[in-house]
Order: C-alpha cells, then sequence, then structure tokens
C-alpha cells in the first residue's frame, strides 16, 4: 500500500516544481471562471465554500470573482483556532484580502463574519484520480465537513496532480468532479 505520508510529500514537491515552471502570464489567466457544467452545479442564489489558494494550488480568485459576480455568495473554510472543526463564513470582498484575517491555517473571514452552510463546495487537493478520488493535505478538515453536509463536491487541480490511484480509507469523500485548467473530470459515482 502506499504510504500517504510520502505521498503527499512527493506531490507537495512535484505541484511547487510545476506552478514554478509556469509562466506569470500562464498563471494569470488559468481558472478564469468555471466552465459551464461546473457553473449548473453552483446555480444563482447559492452558497459556494471555496478556499483561499495558498501558492502553488490551483488559483481560486477568478472562480470567486464569477461566482460573486455572477448571483452566488462565496464562503471561505474558517477556524476558530487550530484543532477546531472547519466551518465556512461569508468572504465578503473576492477582489482582495481587505476582509479576511490570517486564521490557524491562512486567510480566512474574521468573527463578524457570517457563518454559512455552503450549498456546493470547491476543495483543494495533492493529487486525485479520474473517477474523484482526493487526497487532500492530510488533517481531514474537509472528509469530516462533507460527512456531516453531504453537499456537491469540486475539486480544483492542476493537470499534473492527477494520478493512476490513491491509497483510499473509509473516511475519504469522493468528489463529483475536479476541474483542471485544460479539463473536467466527473465521477460516476
Amino acid at each position: 500500500m502506499i504510504d500517504k505520508k510520502l505521498l503527499r510529500e512527493k506531490m507537495r514537491a512535484e505541484r511547487r516544481a510545476y506552478v514554478a515552471a509556469l509562466p506569470e502570464v500562464t498563471r494569470a489567466l488559468i481558472l478564469m471562471r468555471p466552465p459551464a457544467p461546473v457553473a449548473e452545479m453552483v446555480p444563482e442564489g447559492s452558497v459556494v465554500g471555496l478556499y483561499h489558494a495558498a501558492p502553488a494550488e490551483a488559483p481560486t480568485g477568478g472562480y470567486a470573482r464569477w461566482f460573486h459576480e455572477n448571483g452566488r455568495t462565496v464562503a471561505l473554510p474558517a477556524f476558530d483556532e487550530r484543532g477546531a472543526p472547519m466551518h465556512f463564513r461569508h468572504w465578503h470582498d473576492p477582489y482582495g484580502a481587505d476582509d479576511l484575517v490570517e486564521g490557524p491555517f491562512g486567510p480566512q473571514p474574521g468573527d463578524d463574519a457570517e457563518r454559512m452552510t455552503p450549498d456546493v463546495v470547491i476543495v483543494p487537493l495533492l493529487a486525485f484520480t479520474a473517477d474523484g478520488h482526493r487526497l487532500g493535505q492530510g488533517g481531514g478538515h474537509y472528509d469530516r465537513w462533507l460527512a456531516d453536509n453531504p453537499v456537491p463536491r469540486i475539486g480544483l487541480a492542476w493537470d499534473m496532480q492527477l494520478v493512476d490511484s490513491l491509497p483510499l480509507e473509509p473516511h475519504d469523500r469522493q468528489l463529483d468532479a475536479v476541474v483542471t485548467p485544460s479539463r473536467l473530470f466527473r465521477s460516476h459515482s
């Protein structure tokens, strides 16, 4: 069986190298808006849970702005403290980070932002399979949240994050779709 910890280290290193090799102009133009089938999964009026991308992660800024401009409410993960469960809070300004504070895992809306339960969640990942299995960061935050909130799940990734198989555990939640710069993968679960 593949060791998840070693696989995470390998995928983080490969992702960093891949993103570092992309020209700035290319990075700025990637994943600017959701493809039509994904936009249809997030109907107008819905709350979409989105992550605030770390430097090597698939970027979410274009999606955040598109959803905000097209009648969806954007919420980001938030943690009251490092060991607390993940919840979501309204991100009022997806054009900047003025309404974000530094949380235990990066930028998040402040305590004054309204708590929300997303209708659809777009999740980060380190690796994925064509049938929607995901290797996350290892904290289990999304898997636990998704176990309690069975909403549509969409991953964002670079094409190089596609792998043939992943070690799976009972708590792992399969994604309904994964979007890369060149393709949309839909699971058949």
